[in-house]
């Protein structure tokens, strides 16, 4: 069976699963990596080998753009302390306990070897917190804490990691350098991210065509993350970075063409890798117990259990005395946010690990320097991909009833409030826009029927006029001039509606998921009045 034949295969199994996950209501990712196992045992199909360096080049990069890329800068910089405290500190405190229970519990793990386990097994995934918790109803600010933090903690992770391979490999590990590095490496990937974000926004200003300037956005994190890693940064931190940029200019730098035809496309390809790495993430095991001996497995397994009970628990005992922490900032006047138990548990319950921990296991080295097999590498991997089955299992089937039960969720009515709220005030403006921009030039007629539309709509926000009641119409509108003009004049009030939203993400006044919302209205809206505008000019041509 070719490489060609398999990813037709995939493609097929991954097509077939998210329909069935979308009945049963179920993450996803889970349906993936089960699929991915029954198809690992399979003998007829090939044991497929997932290389490291395909899993952070091919899969890490556009993953982390697309989910940086939906984050509100707003949010995340308003959450930036439990951000920092889950992505920095949580992360390395799992990677001591994680030693700890390795180093004394499992025969044969050294220290060095311990703190490799612990540094694989420390980050919750990007790719499965916003797998798992997409579509729950969570409140927003618990999902901007959940992706922030598993953006930024693979770069702490990966640093952690890279120490203690390193300590293993050459036998030294001093602790201050280590420390040093870390902040080079992570300041380094932001300032790098940042700035091919700002270069490719300017770009992007000159670019007209929306085919180009969709491929630029597929350059862009496989860019950022290779310079990164050339320079010996964090690329990692450097596809966030552009992610966050790119997100803030959006809104001003493409055009509803180009807008479109984006979001059209990263669905598809975000949809389609997502799809592949939890399925090759299953695909592994097989391969993995290859290379180990039957009589071990058991074993492997059970001290697999323990190191994700571990890794959990850590999670759940660090998140929790936060909240007190929290607490007692509060009674000094300092301004923190409030959170409920249910609140915390729920955050502390969706540590799912995934495709960032297969891959820094799958990168171990073969050897040492000295030629010698790099020790415990097999018992290494079997691990890992416990924690990971155990955590995406175990924790994703469960997430969706603990939300449930402890009513952790948006209340409806405050969406519903905000989208209301913002509806008004663009209508409002919308009429003043109207008023003053556009009376002057308009026939009355026009005039009459523009204003009549916005004022229909402001009423039915306003709760005067019942849903179920019909809008009077205006006079018909006579004669393809007075039509034209008054498409034009829509044009001209939906190019400010825009200009309205784009002020509002700039000054956080709403939510950047209402306002994205709104804007995928407008872009409709435009793309409509656009087509019946080349529909008229026929017409005017053969009159003339």
């Amino acid at each position: 069976m070719t490489n060609l034949e398999i990813v037709l295969i995939l493609m097929a199994i991954l097509a077939a699963l998210a329909s069935v996950t979308q009945k049963l209501k179920i993450p996803y990712p889970i349906l993936l990596v089960i699929a991915g196992l029954v198809l690992g045992f399979i003998p007829s199909i090939p044991d497929i080998h997932l290389d490291s360096e395909v899993v952070f080049l091919i899969f890490l990069p556009p993953l982390l753009f697309e989910a940086a890329g939906n984050i509100s800068w707003h949010e995340f910089k308003a959450y930036r302390r439990p951000i920092g405290m889950l992505a920095v500190w949580l992360v390395f405190l799992t990677t001591v306990a994680v030693a700890a229970a390795a180093h004394y519990f499992i025969p044969g793990f050294t220290w060095p070897l311990a703190f490799v386990l612990g540094a694989i097994t420390s980050p919750p995934d990007a790719v499965a917190a916003t797998s798992a918790t997409r579509g729950l109803g969570l409140p927003r600010r618990l999902i901007t804490i959940l992706e922030g933090e598993s953006l930024v903690n693979d770069a702490s992770a990966l640093i952690a990691y890279r120490y203690a391979v390193a300590a293993v490999t050459s036998g030294s590990f001093v602790l201050w350098q280590a420390g040093l590095q870390f902040l080079v490496v992570a300041l380094g990937g932001v300032a790098i991210g940042l700035a091919i974000g700002y270069i490719f926004t300017k770009i992007h200003n000159r670019l007209e065509n929306p085919t180009v300037a969709t491929t630029i956005t597929l350059l862009m994190p496989f860019m950022a993350y290779l310079v990164a890693e050339h320079l010996h940064t964090s690329g990692v931190l450097a596809v966030v970075a552009t992610g966050l940029y790119l997100a803030w200019h959006s809104y001003e730098i493409y055009s509803f063409q180009t807008r479109m035809q984006i979001n059209g496309f990263w669905n598809i390809l975000i949809f389609l890798l997502n799809g592949f790495v939890f399925i090759l993430i299953g695909s592994q095991l097989p391969v993995i117990t290859k290379s180990i001996g039957g009589d071990s497995i058991p074993a492997l397994i059970g001290y697999g259990l323990l190191i994700s009970f571990v890794a959990i628990i850590t999670r759940i005992i660090w998140i929790f005395p936060l909240a007190y922490l929290y607490a007692m900032m509060r009674k000094r006047g300092r301004r923190v946010f409030r959170f409920s138990s249910s609140e915390l548990f729920i955050t502390s319950w969706a540590g799912m690990r995934g495709v960032v921990s297969l891959a820094t296991a799958l990168a171990l080295p073969i050897t040492l320097r000295n030629g010698h097999p790099f020790p415990m590498r097999s018992e290494i991997l079997f691990i890992s991909f416990m924690v990971i089955l155990v955590t995406l299992v175990l924790q994703g089937l469960t997430l969706p009833v603990l939300i449930r039960r402890l009513n952790v969720k948006e209340p409806p009515e405050k969406v519903l409030a905000e989208e209301k709220k913002i509806r008004l005030a663009i209508t409002t403006s919308s009429i003043t826009f109207i008023e003053g921009e556009l009376s002057l030039n308009l026939h009355d007629e026009v005039l009459s029927e523009l204003k009549n539309r916005f004022e229909q709509q402001t009423n039915y926000l306003n709760g005067i006029l019942r849903m179920d009641e019909k809008p009077k119409k205006g006079e018909p509108i006579s004669g393809p001039n007075f039509f034209k003009e008054f498409v034009e004049s829509e044009l001209a009030i939906v190019d400010h509606q825009r200009d309205l939203i784009i002020q509002w993400h700039k000054d956080g006044t709403y939510s950047d998921e209402a306002i994205r919302r709104i804007e995928q209205e407008l872009d409709i809206r435009s793309l409509s009045l656009e087509t019946q505008l080349r529909r008229l000019r026929p017409a005017e041509t053969m009159e003339l």
